[in-house]
C-alpha cells in the first residue's frame, strides 16, 4: 500500500507529496502533521465548506498511506475573533447584531438566543455540520487561542520583525490605507469594539511601558493575511489549501511566514464554483446550489465525488449535475473490487470512503429509476419500490440502504426537474410502423424476459425500419415513450416498468398518431 501511494497519480497523492517533502530527514517520533481548514463564522456553514473538508480530508488521508504509523491531526479553526462587519442577510433580531456591529464575533449577542453568543451560536452549527458527515477533525476557536496565550509568541515576533511585515504589507495596499494601516488590531477596553487604528509606539520587550494595549492576551488581533501567517506559524500548519480567490492572499502570508522564519504549508488553490449561466456563485446573489438542496436530490457520497472530480477546474453547480455525479459514484463504486491496488487507489470511492468503500450493491441505476419516476409520473417512493422489487426479487429498503436513498432521491429530483418539462411527441408514420413491429415483438417473448432480451428486441425492431444509426431509434423513443432527448437502457427500462405497462406506452404513443 505504502509502495503503491507512494508512485500513485491521484491528486491527493499528489498533493501529501507535498506534505511528505516537508519532513526529508523523516517525521520526528511523536510529531503530528497539522492538516487545516478555516471557517469565518460571520456565516452559516455551506456547500464550500464542506468542500475544502473533504478535500483536506482525501489529501490526509493518502499522507497516512505514504507515511504509515505517523500522526496526524486536521484542525477545523473558526476566525471568530473578527469584528462583525455587516448584519448578514435572513437573521432573526437584526437590531441587535447592529448594536454590536464591530465586536468580536465571540462577543456578539447570539439572535437566536440559544448561545452565549453569535460567534458560538455559529461555531455550533459549524461542528454539528462536520459531525454530521463524519469528520474527524479538532475544533479550534481564535477567540480561545489569542485570550489562552497560545498566539503570544508569534505575536511578539511579529512585534519584533514589525518592519519586516509591514514592508510586505504595504506594497498592496492604496495610499489612504497605507497611511492608517497596523498589522494589530486592538480591542477597546471599554466598547469591546476590534480598532481599525495605527500604531504609533511599540515596545518588543512584550512589557506595558510605552503601549497602551498589549498585543498578547487576546488584547489584540491582527488583521487577517497577517493573523493567517500568524496561525500557520503558531499551530505548524503543514497543509492548508484555498479558493483561487484567494491565491494573492496565500502568496502574501506565506512571505510573512518566512520573514517570521518559518516555513508556510503546502497546499493548492483549488476553482470557485459557477451557477447555471457560467456565472461566479455568489451568498449574497443566491445564485448557488445548497448542500441541502443537493441532498434533497443526492447522497452525500455523490457530492464527495463531485468535490473530488478536477477541483481546479472551474466546474457548474447546479441541480443538473446531480443525477450524473450519483451515476458516476455508482459506477466507480462498482469497479472497486476488480480492480488491481493501483487502479483502487486512483478509483475516487477510496478517497470518499477514507480506503474502505462498501459493498456495491445497486442492481438498479440511478438514470433507470429517474425515467421510471418520470414515466410513472410518481413522486411515492413505496410506488418505486413496487417496481424494483419485481426486477429485482429479493431487493428491499433494509437489504439494500444505499439503492433505498436513491429511491427516494429519484422520486424527488423526478418530481421537482424532470416531470415538468416532459413534452411526449407524436410519432411519424415511419416511426409508428417500427413501433408496432417492436409491440409484437415484446409481445412474442413475454413477461418473463429479462432486460438483455428486451433489449434485443429493441435493437432488432431498429434495425428492421431501416435505421442506419440506431441512436436515431433510441432517440425517438425516448422523445415519443418518455419525453426526453435522452433516457435509459431501454432493455432494463421495461424490465423495470414492466411489459404490460411498457406496451401500454406504446399503445397510448400509436394512438397519439391516428
Amino acid at each position: 500500500m505504502q509502495a503503491a501511494a507512494l508512485e500513485n497519480k491521484a491528486w491527493p497523492y499528489e498533493e501529501a507529496r507535498k506534505v511528505l517533502a516537508r519532513y526529508q530527514g523523516g517525521v520526528p517520533a511523536g510529531h503530528a502533521v497539522i492538516f487545516e481548514t478555516g471557517y469565518g463564522p460571520s456565516g452559516l456553514p455551506h456547500i464550500g465548506t464542506f468542500g475544502e473538508v473533504v478535500r483536506t480530508t482525501m489529501v490526509r488521508r493518502a499522507f497516512e498511506a505514504m507515511a504509515p504509523g505517523v500522526k496526524t491531526r486536521l484542525v477545523a479553526f473558526s476566525d471568530d475573533m473578527d469584528g462583525l462587519r455587516k448584519v448578514p442577510d435572513g437573521i432573526p433580531n437584526p437590531e441587535m447584531l447592529r448594536e454590536d456591529l464591530g465586536k468580536p464575533l465571540t462577543q456578539v449577542r447570539d439572535p437566536f438566543g440559544t448561545h452565549g453568543s453569535f460567534g458560538a451560536h455559529n461555531n455550533a452549527r459549524l461542528r454539528a455540520f462536520l459531525d454530521s458527515f463524519g469528520f474527524d477533525y479538532e475544533f479550534m476557536s481564535s477567540t480561545q487561542c489569542y485570550a489562552s496565550g497560545m498566539f503570544d509568541a508569534v505575536l511578539l515576533k511579529i512585534l519584533q520583525h514589525y518592519e519586516d511585515v509591514i514592508g510586505i504589507i504595504l506594497p498592496t495596499l492604496g495610499p489612504e490605507r497605507r497611511a492608517t494601516y497596523s498589522p494589530f488590531l486592538p480591542v477597546d477596553p471599554v466598547t469591546g469594539i476590534v480598532l481599525q487604528v495605527p500604531i504609533i509606539a511599540r515596545d518588543v520587550s512584550g512589557t506595558e511601558e510605552r503601549v497602551t494595549v498589549p498585543v498578547t492576551g487576546g488584547h489584540c488581533k491582527l488583521q487577517w493575511k497577517v493573523d493567517w501567517a500568524m496561525r500557520w506559524l503558531a499551530l505548524g500548519v503543514d497543509y492548508e489549501m484555498a479558493g483561487k480567490d484567494l491565491i494573492d492572499s496565500v502568496i502574501l502570508s506565506g512571505k510573512i511566514v518566512r520573514a517570521l522564519g518559518g516555513n508556510p504549508p503546502a497546499g493548492f488553490n483549488y476553482e470557485l464554483f459557477l451557477d447555471a449561466e457560467g456565472q461566479k456563485i455568489s451568498k449574497s446573489k443566491g445564485n448557488g446550489l445548497t448542500i441541502e438542496q443537493w441532498l434533497d436530490y443526492g447522497p452525500p457520497e455523490s457530492l464527495a465525488l463531485y468535490m473530488y472530480q478536477n477541483p481546479r477546474k472551474a466546474k457548474r453547480l447546479h441541480y443538473d449535475v446531480i443525477p450524473r455525479a450519483i451515476e458516476d459514484y455508482a459506477d466507480f463504486l462498482g469497479r472497486y473490487p476488480g480492480q488491481p491496488l493501483e487502479q483502487r487507489l486512483g478509483n475516487p470511492v477510496h478517497h470518499i470512503h477514507e480506503g474502505t468503500p462498501p459493498a456495491a450493491d445497486l442492481p438498479v441505476s440511478f438514470s433507470l429509476l429517474l425515467n421510471l419516476a418520470s414515466v410513472a409520473a410518481t413522486d411515492d417512493p413505496a410506488r418505486l419500490w413496487g417496481f424494483v422489487k419485481k426486477y429485482a426479487p429479493g431487493s428491499s429498503p433494509e437489504t439494500h440502504p444505499m439503492l433505498n436513498k436513491l429511491v427516494h432521491h429519484a422520486a424527488a429530483y423526478a418530481r421537482d426537474f424532470v416531470v415538468p418539462h416532459l413534452s411526449r411527441r407524436a410519432p411519424t408514420p415511419e416511426e409508428a410502423d417500427a413501433l408496432r413491429d417492436l409491440d409484437a415483438r415484446l409481445a412474442a417473448i413475454g413477461e418473463d424476459a429479462d432486460a438483455e432480451a428486451y433489449q434485443f428486441e429493441v435493437y432488432e425492431a431498429g434495425k428492421a425500419a431501416g435505421y442506419a444509426n440506431l441512436r436515431d431509434w433510441f432517440k425517438a423513443l425516448y422523445e415519443i415513450l418518455i419525453g426526453s432527448e435522452n433516457g435509459p437502457r431501454m432493455g432494463g427500462f421495461i424490465a423495470l416498468y414492466g411489459l404490460d405497462a411498457s406496451r401500454a406506452l406504446i399503445a397510448d404513443a400509436l394512438n397519439g398518431a391516428g
